[in-house]
């Protein structure tokens, strides 16, 4: 069996990394150090295509296999694991499962805006009293008119 990378593989490997070593690896550690979050650069990697690359093109997204992913990831990883699992938690926790499961109203409302860095997606799961168990969790999500009020403790927002 052969695991070689395909010529676009590779093409977009080198592209990545480039753009991780040029544009986050000169400010992760300040960032870092200082508990930030770069707009700039999420909106940088946004502009490369990072968020939705495995969507259709229907969406806003780059419509590349989901090894191109991975690879864009572990490229964004070699220089900043923050940086990383933003594309990582955008594209797994936000954008996929909507893009997999989500009806067409949604896809066509959402995942452009998702495409482009225009929203960012989180995912809050952890709890004081429940941990990561989902069944024990207690915020609640009420529609209150035209808005939803959310109410409750999390320990830890993934994004």
């Amino acid at each position: 069996m052969d695991f070689s990378l395909s010529m676009e593989h590779e093409i977009l490997r080198k592209s990545v990394r480039d753009f991780a070593e040029n544009e986050i690896k000169p400010v992760a550690r300040e960032l870092d150090e200082k508990e930030e979050f770069s707009y700039e650069t999420m909106k940088a990697m946004a502009e490369l295509g990072l968020f939705g690359i495995f969507v259709s093109e229907e969406y806003g997204g780059q419509e590349m296999d989901y090894v191109s992913y991975i690879i864009a990831t572990e490229e964004i990883a070699r220089v900043d694991g923050s940086h990383a699992a933003t594309v990582a938690a955008g594209n797994s926790l936000g954008i996929g499962p909507l893009y997999y499961y989500g009806n067409e109203e949604q896809k066509k409302k959402y995942l452009p805006k998702a495409c482009r860095g225009e929203t960012l997606w989180a995912f809050g799961l952890t709890e004081p009293n429940a941990g990561s168990d989902a069944g024990n969790t207690q915020t609640t999500a009420v529609l209150d008119g035209d808005e939803w009020v959310i109410n409750g403790s999390k320990i830890f927002i993934t994004n």
